[in-house]
């Protein structure tokens, strides 16, 4: 178990002690954010880890030693919301100053480049998730819209050139969390509901129902795929956190009908 020994001031190193049958042992000491770690991501072979935060800039840590390899300074203008990483090494970094940024890792020297950036949006970005299979990207916003981007392949390799291939209305205000598994999209908001979504022929996505119940924002979401074999349809479990200080557990099951 890791605990924090004590809270520390800003632009201090924070040190992680280890309690192991008694004894205590520093496993950590790593360069401390000068504001809130909003967002963490796993490079696919978990070599790296990535933090981003409302200082504005994203980390880069080696996961066997925790030494920070890089610190990717002014990477926005405002503050980092959201950070994930595609199974293909595209690190994805979304914004309160509405934008959208594709950074790669160049092999030569071991640095981030950054290869696109994306202005989709209108408000602050929120909220990200990448779709492996698909190689589409799902962006909420302030605003209440999702965007789905997807990568063009045909781009010579390059991890940008994302192209909007549909745009998910329905929330009343702030996306605040995007969850992807399988063929189910589900989007918490501030207007305390949770939506869920699927792919329909086109690239476009439709909204397929709406989980209410909670009397404040949905902050955080986790969707497993429950499914065991059932020729009708998919199932699957869907928790909900909100800032009403609840934890909510839906069962969800969706016909075939729908999910082809």
């Amino acid at each position: 178990m890791i605990l924090f020994a004590k809270k520390v001031p800003r632009h201090k190193r924070l040190t992680g002690i280890h309690h192991n049958q008694g004894r205590s042992q520093v496993v950590d000491s790593t360069p401390y954010h000068f504001d809130a770690v909003s967002s963490l991501a796993l490079s696919n072979d978990k070599s790296l880890i990535y933090s981003g935060s409302w200082d504005r800039t994203f980390k880069v840590w080696r996961s066997s030693d925790f030494k920070c390899l890089e610190s990717v300074t002014k990477a926005h203008d405002d503050a980092i919301n959201t950070i994930v990483v595609s199974k293909e090494g595209f690190i994805y970094t979304g914004s309160a100053d509405k934008k959208i940024k594709v950074w790669r890792n160049n092999q030569r020297d071991r640095k981030h480049d950054l290869i696109d950036t994306l202005e989709h949006h209108k408000s602050a970005v929120n909220a990200l998730a990448y779709d492996d299979n698909l190689s589409v990207l799902l962006s909420g916003a302030c605003s209440g819209v999702m965007i789905a981007s997807e990568r063009n392949l045909s781009s010579e390799g390059d991890g940008g050139h994302m192209v909007i291939v549909g745009v998910l209305l329905g929330h009343r205000k702030a996306i605040l969390c995007v969850k992807i598994v399988g063929e189910l999209v589900c989007s918490g908001s501030a207007d305390k509901t949770v939506r869920l979504w699927r792919r329909t022929e086109g690239k476009s996505y439709s909204c397929i129902g709406v989980l209410e119940g909670h009397s404040g924002p949905v902050k955080c979401l986790a969707v497993a795929d429950e499914s065991a074999g059932d020729d009708e349809g998919k199932e699957y479990m869907v928790y909900s956190g909100s800032l009403d200080c609840e934890v909510k557990v839906w069962k969800v099951w969706i016909p075939f009908v729908l999910v082809n």
